[in-house]
């Protein structure tokens, strides 16, 4: 299935084609390098996780080191009664002289430090907001592609629409011409057509300007130039719940909540912490110039209690403004979410209802236009009157194809809301 799945992927992304459906858009958008950006963002925060932790082994390192002095100075401590012995035998080479070399190794870890616990804490918070906001976002973008082949589908609707009245006007403008031919009718009537005529192709035109610019949005999240609007059909509705597109500030809020703690940890709990050095050292002994080697090992354990650092205070602070900020920022996106979903639940409803009445309006419309043509033709109707009939006719379409669009794009507005899941909903 992930073979198939690849190849299907490399042929949607690597040919320019029409796709056949919505879902071959939503497959196409999940590799398309945005959504793989938060992909990546997802394994760095993974990642965040991995060096809190990583902070509880030991580091190791080795050394070389040569050191010159002034007067001769120990390579390393030596114990009273040795030294004495030293002194009594000359034949002893002293390990003191004016040039030391040093190698070694030398290692420390901590053995306790709450506040590395609680970063980690902090770290798996921080991937989960990772990992909420790669999905937000992905069903932000999944939106953008049914709204926006809504708006090709109310374009598409709008040329029908325009290219009917032309059609209408073209036979009105070859009675008109007869009419004006015979005497029957003032030139400037026929001019009436004629403008009629071209606001409708300049009409056209712009729709065509905006075609582009919507089939451009769809292949900059695809790959995928479409050469048409899809069909789609509303599987159901959105469902209602909690703000889930709130999730990822909600869990980084959470994150520097920790922040805090592990700050106020560093600044009170004591660490306990281990350390140690091995090193072999050589020099001239000072007193008769033979060379000496010498080993020297040293280990121990410290616990360290915290009493006053002004750096950590501050950064104790810092954490507190963002976790506040973080917090005061879900406040307020929650009261704007609250307006929005309750607005959006309100226009779905009269949307739905204004497609109904624009729907059974356009019947009458049509038999009021048949009515005026006829009316037109039997010279009992103005010119300006009849042009009124079909752009009444024409623009009710337009509301009609716009109330279908807008009804796409805020039920995706509630669907990214709440949390829904996009592909069960349209087909």
């Amino acid at each position: 299935m992930k073979y198939f799945s690849a190849i299907l992927t490399v042929f949607l992304l690597g040919t320019p084609l029409f796709a056949m459906d919505i879902q071959a858009l939503f497959e196409a958008l999940k590799h398309n390098p945005n959504t793989k950006l938060d992909a990546i963002s997802v394994k760095e925060a993974e990642l965040g996780e991995n060096r809190g932790y990583a902070k509880l082994y030991p580091k190791v390192t080795l050394f070389g080191r040569y050191d010159n002095f002034s007067s001769p100075t120990g390579a390393l401590p030596v114990a009273p009664n040795s030294m004495v012995e030293m002194v009594q035998n000359p034949d002893v080479g002293q390990p003191f002289g004016y040039n030391i070399y040093r190698a070694g190794g030398a290692f420390s870890m901590p053995l306790f430090v709450k506040s590395i616990y609680t970063y980690a804490d902090q770290a798996k918070m921080m991937q989960r907001s990772a990992k909420e906001k790669k999905q937000i976002t992905l069903l932000q973008n999944e939106a953008i592609i049914v709204g926006t082949n809504a708006s090709l589908l109310y374009l598409e609707g709008l040329e029908k629409s325009l290219t009917l009245k032309q059609h209408s006007l073209n036979e009105t403008q070859k009675f008109v011409k007869i009419n004006v031919q015979s005497g029957r009718a003032a030139e400037s009537e026929l001019y009436k057509i004629n403008n009629a005529l071209n606001d409708i192709d300049i009409a056209l035109n712009n729709i065509n300007l905006q075609r582009q610019k919507a089939y451009a949005q769809i292949m900059s999240l695809t790959g995928i130039m479409i050469e048409k609007p899809l069909p789609m059909e509303e599987l159901k509705s959105y469902e209602a719940g909690s703000y889930r597109v709130l999730e990822p500030l909600r869990s980084q809020t959470k994150a520097l909540q920790f922040g805090v703690k592990a700050e106020e940890e560093r600044l009170w709990w004591p660490v306990l912490s281990a350390d140690g050095k091995y090193s072999r050292s050589y020099t001239e002994a000072y007193n008769n110039g033979k060379n000496v080697y010498e080993n020297y090992g040293q280990i121990g354990v410290t616990l360290a209690f915290p009493l006053y650092d002004k750096e950590n205070l501050t950064a104790l602070d810092e954490a507190k403004i963002r976790a506040l900020k973080a917090q005061t920022q879900l406040e307020k996106n929650r009261l704007e979410f609250d307006a929005d979903a309750h607005a959006l639940q309100k226009n779905l409803l009269f949307i739905k209802k204004s497609v109904q009445l624009y729907t059974h309006s356009l019947r009458d419309k049509q038999h009021l236009l048949e009515i005026s043509k006829v009316s037109f033709k039997n010279g009992r109707m103005a010119t300006e009157e009849y042009l009124r009939y079909e752009d009444d006719l024409a623009a009710q379409q337009a509301k009609l194809y716009e109330a279908e669009a807008l009804h796409w794009q805020t039920l995706m507005k509630l669907a990214v809301i709440y949390g829904n899941n996009i592909e069960e909903m349209v087909k």
